[in-house]
């Protein structure tokens, strides 16, 4: 009886140990220059936070071996300011010699050279009704003690003037001071003062929309980004509806001799050969005009006529605009203007729609007598003893054969009619007629 039978335990045969698995060793890492034995244990072989430098790579200042470098706490004064107030810091000192000079910081200190004025001058140039001189020298004052620092100096001063109108006053009195001062206006224009003058509304109207943007809600925002979107897409909207209505323009039908050409007719004048109705002259270039014009936002004069120019002539075809070029040209008119102001650009435009209205005169003109002469023509065929005469009566003598039939009644294709046999004489007997009845295909049993 062992333990286990003690416990209840299953008695199982001794398994045999299996042998363990080698683990790869791990690569010692080696440590860092600059950083001890000690301090790179603790740190597990991690990285650290910082980086370590070692000193050894660091270039070395050069130093003299007879030099003596000590820090001592002196005194010092600062040429910036007026009261000649001394304080004290830590210098860095060689060989006993503090060093000398002024305090190295007091070059940073600027200030603002503000103008000033005389008795004699306020009493010629600067008398204000709503500003008294005592008023005038304490602001004065306080601009070249607190370096036109407005914001102080309106806390400062001792009156109720607002920001806005102590810039105003000393803006004012500057310029007006450099003006006089001045042999000629050019020898002070360039000044920043004269160059950029100080707009006192403006400066309130700025302030005013800046805190209504500042003091907006969040649903004020919202609102006003809903109206931006809202004016973007019905913008958006009308620019596709232009860009949609540009092609409908209205254009007439081709006409005349001329099969390319197309031309502005009015509707009196209707060719025969045409059973097309055409649209006004006057209405066709209104509308092309004016589809022209809502189409130009900002633009040059000189572009504006081009435009205008192409959309009065945008019915006619290249021909008539040549035409109506050269007929410029020959009248010594510019095709476009030297000075295209606005009377004379519409001059211009006018006496091209003129131009292209005398061109579609001439062009009826010509339909009109070329329609009288063949009626002229048809008059005279008519009289008796003409050949055309009797040239009829034999045609009307002859009998009216059908193309399209043949004797037997059938129609004849195309192939038939061209298909000439050749050495065929006229008085041949013609061929009796065949019947409709195609022939039957032989079989090898009638054979």
């Amino acid at each position: 009886m062992d333990a286990k039978d003690i416990l209840g335990l299953p008695k199982t045969p001794l398994s045999i140990p299996q042998e363990k698995k080698s683990r790869p060793q791990k690569e010692p890492q080696r440590k860092p220059d600059g950083i001890s034995r000690e301090v790179y244990a603790l740190t597990g072989g991690l990285a650290p936070l910082m980086p370590s430098i070692d000193v050894n790579q660091l270039k070395r200042r050069f130093q003299s071996e007879n030099e003596k470098i000590t820090w001592q706490w002196l005194p010092f004064t600062n040429s910036a300011r007026k009261d000649n107030l001394q304080l004290y810091h830590w210098v860095r000192v060689v060989n006993g010699v503090p060093p000398t000079g002024d305090y190295s910081f007091a070059k940073y200190n600027k200030s603002v050279d503000v103008i000033k004025y005389s008795d004699e001058e306020y009493e010629k140039y600067l008398i204000d009704p709503v500003w008294t001189k005592e008023e005038t020298d304490q602001l004065f004052a306080l601009c070249e003690r607190f370096d036109l620092r407005f914001i102080i100096i309106a806390d400062r001063f001792p009156s109720s003037r607002s920001v806005e109108e102590l810039k105003n006053r000393y803006y004012s009195v500057s310029r007006a001071v450099l003006n006089a001062r001045a042999s000629s206006p050019g020898d002070v224009s360039g000044h920043p003062l004269l160059k950029e003058p100080y707009n006192m509304s403006q400066e309130i109207e700025r302030k005013r929309a800046l805190s209504m943007v500042l003091s907006q809600t969040k649903q004020q925002e919202r609102r006003d980004a809903e109206v931006l979107a809202e004016a973007k897409r019905i913008s958006e909207s009308r620019m596709a509806a232009r860009a949609a209505e540009e092609p409908e323009l209205p254009i007439t039908p081709n006409v005349g001799p001329e099969g390319d050409e197309r031309a502005i007719i009015p509707v009196d004048f209707v060719s025969p050969s045409s059973n097309l109705p055409f649209p006004s002259a006057i209405v066709a270039e209104s509308a092309s005009t004016s589809a022209s014009l809502r189409m130009l936002r900002v633009y040059l004069r000189t572009y504006a006529l081009e435009q205008m120019v192409q959309a009065a002539s945008s019915s006619a075809g290249l021909r008539t605009i040549k035409r109506v070029e050269q007929t410029l040209q020959d009248l010594g008119v510019n095709l476009k203007p030297k000075v295209p102001t606005k009377a004379v650009c519409a001059e211009h435009l006018e006496l091209r729609k003129e131009i292209l209205t005398l061109l579609n005169l001439q062009k009826q003109l010509q339909y009109k007598e070329a329609e009288g002469s063949s009626y002229r023509d048809g008059s005279y065929a008519e009289t008796p003893g003409t050949p055309k005469r009797a040239q009829r009566g034999m045609d009307q003598d002859r009998t009216f054969i059908p193309d399209s039939l043949s004797f037997g009644g059938d129609r004849v294709g195309k192939r038939d009619q061209k298909r000439k046999v050749p050495g065929r004489l006229p008085d041949a007997p013609s061929s009796p007629a065949q019947s409709n009845k195609r022939p039957r295909k032989l079989k090898a049993s009638d054979g």
